[in-house]
């Protein structure tokens, strides 16, 4: 062999690799980014097809997402299409902004039921407590039947509309006037705690839920904030010092990475329950101990959806409570590149879960 000929011989051996990388599969491995992995199940298994809940569902998270009446109408078009019962609107407002929303869904009472905030304007005065409890009245008055979504990420309750509670935790003394109207009233109250383990991480290759934490990473560097251990005492002590009010931990209390630390509180105080809205590609991952962990407290569990008004979006949430499929990715819905897996939950548990406890709360 010439040693020209050699030349290009070795050039070829070097390059075709690179160039069937390229070319048969689109792009160098060597240069996949990980936000643009987007792997595809290649597993033949049973696949469920379910496109209604099995039983009549509550959906105790969900948001003033319509804009117009029409939206309304298609929702509720939805909501009959795949099992959904009523709806509770989290609506983070006091004042006219939540006597409108309680206009928009009045032709559906049977539906949607909208739930209030609680007014921190002036809250660093003397009498805001009284002035906070007058306007939750009035907001009962007006239909609410419940507070939420109460939202602390570690420096306040900031969700309430129109004034956040900066530096106000659901512990706050100031907060037991409320509370225990609340207990009075028979109005629950939804509550967001924290966020989920991963959120806490370093963004770094040693996160595996890092797309989504790096995007909602809490930054615990600015003053005062609370971390996730500590914003979960501040609802333990909540929930331990108001025995008569009623409340609802959002997203398993972002307790996902460690059921345990929400069982604990459970075991203890049979005022609270949690939804699971929002965190299904958090339990989703580990369907054995997550199943167990549902069908043990299932009469604290509760349905929740917090992700719009999609039937796609209805449709995955009972794929993973309900099914026992396994490998498969919802990438767009959820961000995480891992698999999920159906929990396969015992009929008694999807019952509860689904409908039995919403009532029983509702029913205050």
């Amino acid at each position: 062999m010439t040693t020209k000929c050699h030349h290009l011989y070795s050039f070829l051996l070097l390059a075709i690799p690179a160039l069937v990388s390229t070319y048969t599969y689109g792009q160098d491995v060597q240069e996949l980014k990980l936000k643009d992995y987007r792997p595809v199940s290649i597993y033949k298994t049973p696949q469920a097809n379910i496109m209604k809940a099995k039983y009549p569902a509550i959906d105790l998270h969900t948001h003033d997402y319509p804009k117009t009446d029409a939206e309304v109408d298609n929702w509720v078009s939805i909501m009959n299409e795949v099992g959904v019962e009523k709806s509770v609107i989290l609506s983070y407002n006091t004042g006219a902004a939540f006597d409108a929303i309680v206009k928009k869904y009045s032709r559906y009472p049977d539906r949607f039921e909208v739930w209030c905030g609680f007014d921190y304007t002036g809250m660093d005065q003397p009498d805001w407590s009284q002035r906070a409890v007058a306007e939750l009245v009035r907001c009962h008055q007006m239909g609410a039947r419940g507070v939420g979504e109460l939202g602390d990420k570690g420096l306040g309750e900031l969700y309430s509309k129109p004034t956040p509670g900066l530096g106000m935790h659901i512990n706050d003394p100031r907060m037991k006037p409320l509370l225990a109207k609340c207990a009075e009233l028979g109005m629950p109250i939804s509550i967001h705690v924290a966020e989920d383990a991963w959120m806490y991480l370093p963004a770094d290759p040693s996160n595996d839920g890092l797309m989504n934490a790096a995007k909602w990473k809490v930054d615990m560097t600015k003053p005062g904030i609370l971390d996730h251990d500590q914003l979960v005492t501040t609802l333990e002590e909540a929930v331990r010092d108001n025995p008569k009010t009623t409340f609802i931990a959002c997203h398993l209390a972002n307790c996902n990475a460690d059921l345990n630390q929400l069982g604990k509180l459970l075991d203890r105080y049979p005022n609270l329950y949690a939804d699971v809205s929002a965190r299904y590609a958090e339990f989703a991952p580990i369907p054995r101990f997550a199943k167990a962990f549902m069908e043990k407290y299932s009469d604290r569990l509760v349905y929740g959806t917090d992700m719009g008004f999609s039937t796609e979006m209805y449709r995955t949430t009972f794929r993973i409570l309900e099914s026992a499929d396994e490998h498969f990715y919802e990438l767009n819905r959820f961000g995480y590149h891992w698999p999920l897996y159906g929990l396969d939950l015992s009929p008694k548990t999807l019952k509860k879960m689904y409908y039995g406890n919403a009532r029983r709360i509702m029913g205050r």
